[in-house]
């Protein structure tokens, strides 16, 4: 709790970097029901990279949430809210009292502790898509080779360039552009983007090294990055690309 108490005395005082409201229907499924269905959501970045959805407290299901602390008595622009629906429970949630701030009478629950819905995709990731962003995905013929501890591991002409607002481009190599299969080794971790759904991941190991979770793909991405389906993509960071033979920085 201590982390939310110092992320609200931040945000209190030094108010978000940006909001704006959003016309999208929002919804949140916590214990089985919805515990919020509105179209008065407020997009809120409490830092500069993305937004989080804040909830107007009279759009919340009757006795879904509750105060724990600081009590709603108490000198504080804020208190700590707990949610309750059917056998769930939790207590990552942030309740903005009535003030004269932009900020009044607005919930913000982490985004991993209920599951949110917008229209009707179900959002994946540690947060909304943020509204400025965009995902660009094109078949490109310029030549991707990738390098890592003195051996090639793939090579292709008939890759996919993906784009995305203001990160480095990421380069989705068909499977048949891998060398050798037996220098990738199943990863279990998983992770999600909102904009492009579930990862999974390979490790590579080659001439008695490691590079653990260098590669990533997607089975099912979502519909705006549908081009990479079953792409390999490895981190720029963790191994040598060159395209058309000139090796990125």
């Amino acid at each position: 709790m201590a982390d939310l108490l110092e992320l609200a005395e931040k945000i209190v005082k030094n108010g978000p970097h940006k909001m704006e409201s959003t016309p999208r229907r929002v919804r949140g499924l916590f214990g089985g029901k919805y515990i919020f269905d509105t179209t008065q959501a407020d997009y809120v970045w409490e830092h500069p990279y993305y937004p989080y959805f804040y909830i107007p407290i009279s759009c919340f299901s009757k006795d879904a949430l509750h105060a724990t602390a600081p009590y709603p008595s108490s000198n504080k622009a804020y208190y700590i809210g707990r949610l309750n629906s059917g056998p769930s429970h939790t207590d990552r949630v942030i309740v903005f009292r009535p003030s004269s701030s932009p900020l009044s009478d607005l919930v913000r629950i982490e985004h991993s502790a209920i599951s949110w819905f917008v229209e009707d995709e179900h959002i994946l990731g540690s947060h909304p898509k943020d509204p400025y962003k965009r995902i660009e995905t094109f078949p490109s013929s310029r030549q991707v080779r990738i390098e890592w501890n003195g051996v090639t591991i793939a090579e292709s002409t008939q890759s996919v360039f993906l784009y995305e607002t203001m990160l480095r481009p990421r380069y989705y190599l068909n499977p048949t552009s891998i060398q050798d299969w037996s220098l990738l080794v199943e990863s279990e971790t998983t992770s999600y983007c909102p904009y492009k759904g579930m990862a999974n991941y390979y490790h590579l190991r080659v001439n008695g090294k490691e590079r653990k979770d260098a590669v990533w793909y997607y089975k099912y991405p979502t519909s705006e990055s549908a081009l990479v389906a079953g792409r390999l993509c490895f981190y720029n960071e963790k191994v040598d690309v060159f395209v058309d033979g000139v090796k990125e920085e």
